[in-house]
């Protein structure tokens, strides 16, 4: 690999479970046991990304915010994602039996340009002294995607030790060794495209 290509980084298009475990895109074995069984979920099709009836609204209208202080509120939310277009809907995600809050909510805006206007402002803003992140719909929008409560999803601390790569925040870096493109086709994975790397500081919704 060309040193040119060392701090370059690519991004899913598709979401598969061992690839965005993996920090190079290449690997063909999971590394975890969330990776694993996230891949038998993925295999066996026992999720739908469209069974929730929580779900709302236009995906393409629709942003993830995560990283919020559990004390924020819906009103909170609502005041400080309205300075980037006007918010049709809000959902903060609440614990079930307890009613607090998950620490990540979605938000509709009416308008897919007032979306993608708070994808790229309200990015790493803060909200009740909590730097929070927002993303696009992936549930609704992102092929095979299986979230991180099944072993999947993106992103995550190191400290966990499940790691998910592929997405805004922890994208994929340039291959660390060369792609085994059959085992690569085999499992169904898309390989890294080579020529097509974008800088940390490049944004593609």
């Amino acid at each position: 690999m060309s040193g040119s290509n060392v701090n370059k980084v690519f991004y899913a298009d598709n979401y598969h479970p061992i690839q965005a475990g993996s920090i190079d895109g290449t690997d063909i074995l999971p590394h975890d046991n969330a990776v694993y069984r996230a891949l038998l979920c993925s295999s066996a099709g026992l999720y739908d990304p469209h069974g929730d009836p929580k779900v709302f609204g236009d995906p393409y209208c629709t942003l993830f915010v995560g990283r919020l202080s559990h004390l924020t509120t819906e009103d909170t939310l609502r005041r400080a994602m309205s300075k980037y277009g006007q918010v049709k809907d809000l959902r903060l995600v609440r614990h079930i039996v307890t009613g607090s809050s998950r620490g990540y909510a979605f938000v509709e805006y009416e308008t897919e340009k007032e979306m993608r206007r708070a994808y790229k402002d309200a990015h790493h803003s803060m909200i009740d002294d909590c730097e929070i992140i927002v993303d696009y719909n992936r549930q609704r929008l992102m092929s095979g995607w299986i979230p991180r409560r099944l072993g999947g999803g993106l992103g995550g601390k190191k400290e966990s030790g499940q790691l998910r790569f592929g997405g805004r925040e922890r994208p994929f870096r340039a291959p660390l060794r060369p792609i085994p493109y059959d085992d690569l086709k085999r499992l169904g994975i898309t390989p890294p495209p080579e020529g097509r790397y974008m800088s940390r500081f490049q944004e593609r919704l």
